[in-house]
Formats: C-alpha cells, structure tokens, sequence
C-alpha cells in the first residue's frame, strides 16, 4: 500500500506519462490524413490531459513531458504506422499497472484512470484503421512466397552452379519473375474476393514485398560472388532476420502471437531451403555438371 511519503514519485511519473502521451497523441491527430483517425487519436490525447490534471490534483505540481520518449514513439508511428507506433507504447506500460493497484486505496480515481487506460482508450485504438494493415494479408504473401521459394532457389543454384554471379544472375532472374506472377495472382484474387481491399494497391504491396526481399537474399552474391557458401549462410541468416522483424510489426500492430508466427515461417523457409540444397547436389552429380 502506498504511503503519503512514497505517493508523490510515483503521481509525478503518472503524470509524466501522461502529458507525454497527450503530446504525442495530439502530433499524430494533426498529421493524420483520415478525419476519423484523427478525431479518435484527439480523443485519447484529450483522455491523457484529463488524467494528467487529475493526477495534479493530488501531486500539487506540473511535471513537464519526457521530450525525448515523445519524439521516438511520434518518429517511429511516423516511419512504421500510426498503429504500429501506439500499441508499441501502449505494451511498454504495464509495469504502471502494478503502480495504479499500489495507490488506488489512497486516491479513489486511480481505480477510473486504470479502467480508461485499459478498456475505453484499447476501444479507440481497435478502431483505427490504416491501409498498410489492411493489406498486411498481402504484403505477407510477398514476403512468404519470396522467402520460401527464393531460400530454396539459392540453395540448390549454390551446389548446382557454384558460381556466386551466375548464381545472383539466376536468383535475380527466378524472383523477378516470380513477383510479377504474384502481384497479378494477388489482384486477381483480391478482385474477386469483392473485399474492402483494392486489387491494384494489393498487387503492388504484394510485389514490392517480394522484390524487397529476394534483392536483401540475392545482395550477398552480388558483393562476394567468390565466396557462394557463404553467400548461402549470409542469405539464409537475412531471411530469418526479415522474418522476425515483420513478425514482430504484425504481433504489435495486430496483437497477434510473435513466437508461432515466427517459427512457422522460419521452419518453412529454411526446410525448403535445405531440401532444395540437396536437391541441387543431386542433381548436379546426376548430370556431371562442373562449373
């Protein structure tokens, strides 16, 4: 249980947080292009400020913002989504709880401040909509299709040719192809899925993700050409770590499960991967080719 002595920190940190969030808020209402968005990011930022002085009330003292938390999480909803940016804040908070339960005997509205951090502002940021999330389905696709078919391309070209730049040439030419095929597939299928996506934006996110990633895989052999294993190494390592990083932009903006998502795709891709590397052995002492 909180007492008078130990209160006042832990109001000022409330209070902090508060008007810091009601900042960051208020940038990204203004910046925002949907008026709706920026209605429900106004909303909370206002919902802040009110706690913020609710806070004051008890503390007796201003507290000014933590500028440097206020530029990172408005830099980073900037760069990665507005979605994205909130709900990272948002999870970095819940040692505060402990805190809330902690004073609640002494202050009567900590208990109204707890519910309205939990449940009214959580209602706000399910409402928000953003297009990049909209077409993640996509852009998953890309990322999926290219990183599945791309690892094991490059294995098998790796033992097959052993050769860093025709292998770079092949790959290049494989995944070039293959993300025109899967941007048309993606606006076929979304045009007749009659869904609130548009076929052409879906097909566009679909292929960008893909020349994306088979450009990061393919890179190694373009610089090093004369170390192709190691090549392989560098290009499976960049897959995964491609994996974890978009795994972990969907598990915060859709609060989905980091670890199985992550596993599933990486065990994937790299069993395609090492299946196609023997394949590729395989058949190059089937045929007798030496490069």
């Amino acid at each position: 249980m909180a007492t008078e002595q130990n209160i006042g920190p832990i109001l000022e940190k409330f209070q902090r947080t508060e008007i810091t969030e009601h900042h960051i808020y208020t940038r990204l209402a203004r910046v925002i292009k949907s008026p709706e968005n920026a209605k429900i990011l106004q909303q909370i930022a206002d919902d802040e400020l009110r706690h913020y002085h609710g806070w004051k009330k008890y503390s007796g003292r201003d507290v000014k913002p933590d500028w440097f938390k206020m530029w990172f999480y408005y830099l980073i909803s900037r760069i990665f989504g507005f979605t994205f940016g909130i709900k990272l804040m948002e999870r970095g908070e819940e040692a505060a709880q402990k805190n809330y339960a902690q004073i609640s005997s002494t202050i009567p509205e900590a208990e109204t401040f707890m519910h309205e951090e939990d449940v009214h502002e959580e209602q706000l940021i399910g409402m928000l909509d953003e297009e990049r999330l909209r077409y993640a389905g996509s852009v998953v696709l890309g990322l999926n299709d290219a990183l599945v078919e791309l690892t094991g391309a490059l294995a098998g070209l790796t033992l097959a040719l052993q050769n860093g730049k025709l292998i770079a040439l092949s790959g290049l030419i494989t995944g070039i192809a293959a993300s025109m095929s899967m941007a048309a597939s993606e606006y076929l299928s979304t045009r007749s899925e009659k869904t609130d996506k548009h076929p052409v934006r879906a097909a566009i996110y679909t292929g960008i993700a893909y020349i994306f990633t088979v450009s990061l895989l393919v890179l190694p052999y373009l610089v090093s050409p004369e170390t192709y294993l190691l090549d392989l190494v560098i290009a499976l390592t960049t897959g995964v770590i491609i994996i974890a990083v978009f795994n972990y932009y969907i598990s915060v903006a859709k609060d989905e499960s980091f670890r199985e998502r992550f596993v599933e795709m990486a065990v994937l891709s790299l069993s395609v991967a090492a299946f196609s590397f023997g394949i590729g052995y395989l058949i190059r002492l089937w045929l007798g080719i030496e490069i």
